[in-house]
Protein backbone atom coordinates (compact mmCIF):
# COMPACT_ATOMS: atom_id res chain seq x y z
CA UNK A 1 0.00 0.00 0.00
CA UNK A 2 1.10 3.66 -1.35
CA UNK A 3 1.63 5.68 1.85
CA UNK A 4 4.94 8.40 0.70
CA UNK A 5 4.63 9.47 -2.98
CA UNK A 6 7.66 11.50 -4.44
CA UNK A 7 7.74 12.64 -8.18
CA UNK A 8 10.85 14.30 -9.91
CA UNK A 9 9.78 17.28 -11.54
CA UNK A 10 11.02 17.92 -15.40
CA UNK A 11 10.14 15.23 -17.62
CA UNK A 12 7.83 14.18 -15.02
CA UNK A 13 5.56 16.33 -12.99
CA UNK A 14 5.86 19.04 -15.21
CA UNK A 15 4.33 18.81 -18.85
CA UNK A 16 6.24 19.84 -22.22
CA UNK A 17 5.24 23.58 -21.68
CA UNK A 18 7.53 23.22 -18.10
CA UNK A 19 4.26 23.48 -15.60
CA UNK A 20 2.20 21.41 -13.32
CA UNK A 21 -1.04 20.80 -15.39
CA UNK A 22 -4.15 20.50 -13.28
CA UNK A 23 -4.91 16.71 -13.52
CA UNK A 24 -1.56 15.83 -12.26
CA UNK A 25 -2.15 18.78 -9.26
CA UNK A 26 -5.77 17.70 -8.40
CA UNK A 27 -4.41 13.52 -8.37
CA UNK A 28 -1.79 14.91 -5.95
CA UNK A 29 -4.10 17.11 -3.51
CA UNK A 30 -6.22 13.97 -3.39
CA UNK A 31 -3.41 11.54 -2.37
CA UNK A 32 -2.75 14.56 0.46
CA UNK A 33 -6.21 14.70 1.30
CA UNK A 34 -6.57 10.83 1.83
CA UNK A 35 -3.69 10.54 4.03
CA UNK A 36 -0.56 9.79 1.62
CA UNK A 37 2.50 11.60 2.01
CA UNK A 38 3.45 13.42 -0.93
CA UNK A 39 6.93 15.53 -1.93
CA UNK A 40 8.87 16.26 -4.71
CA UNK A 41 12.69 15.59 -5.70
CA UNK A 42 14.10 17.60 -8.25
CA UNK A 43 17.38 18.10 -9.21
CA UNK A 44 16.15 21.92 -9.21
CA UNK A 45 16.67 24.75 -6.29
CA UNK A 46 14.18 25.74 -3.65
CA UNK A 47 13.34 29.23 -5.93
CA UNK A 48 13.17 27.25 -9.33
CA UNK A 49 10.78 24.36 -7.81
CA UNK A 50 8.34 26.18 -5.55
CA UNK A 51 7.02 28.79 -7.09
CA UNK A 52 6.06 25.94 -9.70
CA UNK A 53 3.79 24.15 -7.05
CA UNK A 54 2.51 27.32 -5.34
CA UNK A 55 0.64 27.95 -8.90
CA UNK A 56 -1.18 24.97 -8.58
CA UNK A 57 -1.88 25.25 -4.83
CA UNK A 58 0.49 22.31 -3.14
CA UNK A 59 1.94 22.34 -0.19
CA UNK A 60 5.10 19.94 0.14
CA UNK A 61 8.43 18.88 1.86
CA UNK A 62 11.28 18.73 -1.45
CA UNK A 63 14.21 17.08 -2.40
CA UNK A 64 15.97 19.79 -4.15
CA UNK A 65 19.34 19.87 -5.91
CA UNK A 66 19.66 15.95 -6.50
CA UNK A 67 19.49 15.94 -2.52
CA UNK A 68 21.21 18.13 -1.83
CA UNK A 69 19.16 20.25 0.26
CA UNK A 70 15.74 18.70 2.00
CA UNK A 71 12.88 21.24 3.16
CA UNK A 72 10.06 20.85 4.77
CA UNK A 73 6.58 21.56 4.19
CA UNK A 74 7.24 25.35 5.86
CA UNK A 75 10.40 25.89 3.58
CA UNK A 76 12.67 24.89 6.16
CA UNK A 77 16.17 23.68 5.64
CA UNK A 78 15.99 20.23 7.22
CA UNK A 79 19.36 18.40 5.78
CA UNK A 80 22.32 20.03 3.86
CA UNK A 81 25.27 18.73 2.08
CA UNK A 82 27.29 20.78 -0.03
CA UNK A 83 30.86 20.43 -1.86
CA UNK A 84 34.12 21.78 -0.49
CA UNK A 85 35.33 24.80 -2.53
CA UNK A 86 38.68 22.74 -3.32
CA UNK A 87 36.62 20.15 -4.84
CA UNK A 88 34.18 22.74 -6.71
CA UNK A 89 38.23 24.35 -8.71
CA UNK A 90 38.84 21.21 -9.50
CA UNK A 91 35.77 20.67 -11.43
CA UNK A 92 35.50 24.25 -12.79
CA UNK A 93 39.12 23.75 -14.10
CA UNK A 94 37.86 20.72 -15.82
CA UNK A 95 34.43 22.09 -17.40
CA UNK A 96 36.90 25.33 -18.56
CA UNK A 97 39.31 22.99 -20.59
CA UNK A 98 36.59 21.58 -22.15
CA UNK A 99 34.75 25.26 -22.55
CA UNK A 100 31.52 24.34 -21.68
CA UNK A 101 28.85 26.82 -20.03
CA UNK A 102 27.98 25.59 -16.12
CA UNK A 103 25.63 27.05 -13.22
CA UNK A 104 26.00 26.49 -9.43
CA UNK A 105 23.50 26.56 -6.91
CA UNK A 106 24.59 27.40 -3.46
CA UNK A 107 23.04 28.13 0.18
CA UNK A 108 22.62 31.60 -1.36
CA UNK A 109 20.75 30.78 -4.66
CA UNK A 110 21.34 29.40 -8.31
CA UNK A 111 24.10 31.43 -9.75
CA UNK A 112 24.93 32.18 -13.60
CA UNK A 113 28.05 33.77 -14.97
CA UNK A 114 26.34 34.13 -18.89
CA UNK A 115 22.33 35.26 -19.27
CA UNK A 116 22.26 34.27 -22.59
CA UNK A 117 23.93 30.81 -21.82
CA UNK A 118 21.01 30.52 -19.36
CA UNK A 119 18.50 31.18 -21.48
CA UNK A 120 20.00 29.19 -24.41
CA UNK A 121 20.04 25.77 -22.31
CA UNK A 122 16.57 26.41 -20.44
CA UNK A 123 15.14 27.07 -24.29
CA UNK A 124 16.47 23.53 -25.73
CA UNK A 125 15.01 21.57 -22.88
CA UNK A 126 11.75 23.07 -23.90
CA UNK A 127 12.43 22.92 -27.43
CA UNK A 128 13.67 19.13 -27.56
CA UNK A 129 10.66 18.20 -25.09
CA UNK A 130 8.20 19.77 -27.13
CA UNK A 131 8.90 19.13 -31.27
CA UNK A 132 5.72 21.72 -32.04
CA UNK A 133 7.23 24.68 -30.38
CA UNK A 134 9.87 26.39 -32.46
CA UNK A 135 13.67 27.06 -31.16
CA UNK A 136 12.37 30.67 -31.16
CA UNK A 137 9.67 30.44 -29.15
CA UNK A 138 11.52 28.15 -26.83
CA UNK A 139 13.90 31.08 -26.04
CA UNK A 140 10.60 33.60 -25.29
CA UNK A 141 9.40 30.76 -23.27
CA UNK A 142 12.80 30.43 -21.61
CA UNK A 143 13.17 34.08 -20.88
CA UNK A 144 9.82 34.42 -19.38
CA UNK A 145 10.16 31.54 -16.89
CA UNK A 146 13.48 32.19 -15.60
CA UNK A 147 11.73 35.78 -14.73
CA UNK A 148 10.08 34.09 -11.74
CA UNK A 149 13.12 31.66 -11.15
CA UNK A 150 15.11 34.31 -9.40
CA UNK A 151 18.33 33.59 -10.37
CA UNK A 152 21.39 35.50 -9.48
CA UNK A 153 24.53 36.34 -12.20
CA UNK A 154 28.25 36.95 -11.49
CA UNK A 155 30.75 37.78 -13.97
CA UNK A 156 33.88 35.20 -12.52
CA UNK A 157 32.57 32.18 -10.37
CA UNK A 158 35.32 33.11 -8.17
CA UNK A 159 33.46 35.39 -6.20
CA UNK A 160 31.75 32.65 -4.86
CA UNK A 161 34.91 30.68 -4.56
CA UNK A 162 36.14 33.37 -2.22
CA UNK A 163 33.24 34.41 -0.40
CA UNK A 164 33.33 32.11 2.93
CA UNK A 165 29.83 32.96 4.04
CA UNK A 166 28.72 30.82 -0.05
CA UNK A 167 28.03 27.21 0.07
CA UNK A 168 28.46 25.49 -3.58
CA UNK A 169 25.65 22.56 -3.05
CA UNK A 170 25.55 21.69 -6.74
CA UNK A 171 27.13 22.36 -10.17
CA UNK A 172 25.60 21.43 -13.41
CA UNK A 173 27.16 21.84 -16.92
CA UNK A 174 25.71 21.45 -20.65
CA UNK A 175 26.77 21.03 -23.95
CA UNK A 176 25.02 20.40 -27.42
CA UNK A 177 26.86 17.62 -27.88
CA UNK A 178 25.52 15.36 -25.06
CA UNK A 179 27.20 12.35 -23.88
CA UNK A 180 30.10 12.85 -27.14
CA UNK A 181 31.39 15.26 -24.79
CA UNK A 182 29.48 14.85 -21.33
CA UNK A 183 30.17 10.90 -21.14
CA UNK A 184 33.59 11.37 -20.59
CA UNK A 185 33.81 14.12 -18.25
CA UNK A 186 31.45 12.69 -16.12
CA UNK A 187 33.44 9.24 -15.72
CA UNK A 188 36.53 11.61 -15.11
CA UNK A 189 34.58 13.12 -12.11
CA UNK A 190 33.39 9.73 -11.11
CA UNK A 191 36.69 8.10 -10.74
CA UNK A 192 37.51 10.56 -7.57
CA UNK A 193 34.44 8.38 -5.46
CA UNK A 194 33.40 11.48 -4.09
CA UNK A 195 31.38 12.75 -6.31
CA UNK A 196 27.64 11.69 -7.59
CA UNK A 197 27.47 12.41 -11.57
CA UNK A 198 23.98 12.27 -12.84
CA UNK A 199 21.71 13.73 -15.24
CA UNK A 200 18.30 15.44 -15.79
CA UNK A 201 18.80 15.61 -19.50
CA UNK A 202 20.88 14.36 -22.30
CA UNK A 203 22.81 17.88 -22.54
CA UNK A 204 23.43 18.01 -19.17
CA UNK A 205 25.39 16.59 -16.62
CA UNK A 206 24.74 17.47 -12.57
CA UNK A 207 27.64 17.36 -10.26
CA UNK A 208 26.77 16.64 -6.71
CA UNK A 209 28.76 15.37 -2.96
CA UNK A 210 28.67 11.50 -3.07
CA UNK A 211 25.73 11.35 -0.29
CA UNK A 212 24.14 14.30 -2.21
CA UNK A 213 21.10 11.44 -3.99
CA UNK A 214 17.41 11.49 -3.93
CA UNK A 215 17.31 7.89 -3.05
CA UNK A 216 19.48 8.34 0.10
CA UNK A 217 17.33 11.76 0.53
CA UNK A 218 13.90 9.69 0.19
CA UNK A 219 14.57 7.03 2.67
CA UNK A 220 15.30 9.56 5.21
CA UNK A 221 12.46 10.80 4.33
CA UNK A 222 10.33 7.43 4.73
CA UNK A 223 12.28 6.93 7.80
CA UNK A 224 11.13 10.26 9.42
CA UNK A 225 7.71 9.03 8.81
CA UNK A 226 7.71 5.72 9.90
CA UNK A 227 6.99 4.54 6.26
CA UNK A 228 8.73 1.10 5.10
CA UNK A 229 10.40 2.15 1.36
CA UNK A 230 7.87 -0.74 0.45
CA UNK A 231 5.16 1.68 0.44
CA UNK A 232 6.58 4.21 -1.36
CA UNK A 233 6.26 5.53 -4.68
CA UNK A 234 8.85 7.18 -7.02
CA UNK A 235 8.35 8.69 -10.36
CA UNK A 236 11.17 9.81 -13.01
CA UNK A 237 12.55 9.62 -16.31
CA UNK A 238 16.10 10.29 -16.12
CA UNK A 239 19.20 9.35 -14.88
CA UNK A 240 19.03 11.82 -11.98
CA UNK A 241 15.86 9.52 -10.72
CA UNK A 242 17.43 6.34 -10.49
CA UNK A 243 19.03 6.29 -6.85
CA UNK A 244 14.75 7.06 -5.96
CA UNK A 245 13.42 4.44 -8.48
CA UNK A 246 16.41 1.62 -6.71
CA UNK A 247 15.14 2.58 -3.11
CA UNK A 248 11.02 2.45 -3.60
CA UNK A 249 8.54 -0.51 -3.67
CA UNK A 250 6.96 1.05 -6.28
CA UNK A 251 9.17 2.61 -9.16
CA UNK A 252 7.70 4.26 -12.03
CA UNK A 253 9.03 5.57 -15.20
CA UNK A 254 7.31 7.47 -17.64
CA UNK A 255 6.81 6.54 -20.83
CA UNK A 256 9.22 9.73 -22.34
CA UNK A 257 11.90 8.25 -19.68
CA UNK A 258 15.67 7.28 -20.50
CA UNK A 259 15.65 3.49 -21.69
CA UNK A 260 18.50 2.89 -18.90
CA UNK A 261 16.19 4.48 -16.23
CA UNK A 262 13.25 2.39 -17.49
CA UNK A 263 15.13 -0.75 -16.81
CA UNK A 264 15.10 0.70 -12.76
CA UNK A 265 11.31 0.70 -12.65
CA UNK A 266 8.85 -1.79 -11.83
CA UNK A 267 6.03 0.27 -13.51
CA UNK A 268 5.68 2.37 -16.71
CA UNK A 269 3.28 4.97 -16.84
CA UNK A 270 1.78 7.67 -19.42
CA UNK A 271 4.46 10.41 -20.56
CA UNK A 272 4.51 13.83 -18.70
CA UNK A 273 2.73 15.64 -21.10
CA UNK A 274 -0.55 12.77 -20.78
CA UNK A 275 -0.19 13.40 -16.41
CA UNK A 276 1.45 9.79 -16.13
CA UNK A 277 2.01 10.96 -12.50
CA UNK A 278 -1.98 11.74 -12.04
CA UNK A 279 -2.57 8.03 -13.76
CA UNK A 280 -0.45 6.34 -11.21
CA UNK A 281 -1.19 8.25 -8.45
CA UNK A 282 -5.38 7.76 -8.44
CA UNK A 283 -4.18 4.29 -9.23
CA UNK A 284 -2.19 3.73 -6.00
CA UNK A 285 -5.18 5.51 -3.88
CA UNK A 286 -7.28 2.54 -5.51
CA UNK A 287 -5.11 0.03 -5.05
CA UNK A 288 -4.79 -0.51 -8.24
CA UNK A 289 -1.27 -0.64 -9.34
CA UNK A 290 -1.46 -4.10 -10.50
CA UNK A 291 -3.08 -2.37 -13.50
CA UNK A 292 -0.34 -0.05 -14.01
CA UNK A 293 1.82 -1.36 -16.75
CA UNK A 294 4.64 -3.53 -15.46
CA UNK A 295 7.48 -4.33 -17.33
Amino acid sequence: MVKLIASDMDGTLLNEKMVISETNAKAILAAQKSGVHFMVATGRGYTEAKPLLEEVGISCPIITLNGAQVYNEDGEIIENIGLSKETVRNILKKINELDLYCEMTTSKGIYSDNKAKRIEAVASLIYKTNPDTSFKMSVVLAAARLEIMNINYVSDYNELLEDESVEILKIITFSEDGPKVLEPLAQELSGTGDLAITASFVNNIEINHAKAQKGLALARAAESLGIHTDDVMALGDNFNDVSMLKVAGYSVAVANAEDGVKAHAKYLTSTNSENGVAESILLALNDDMDKQLAR
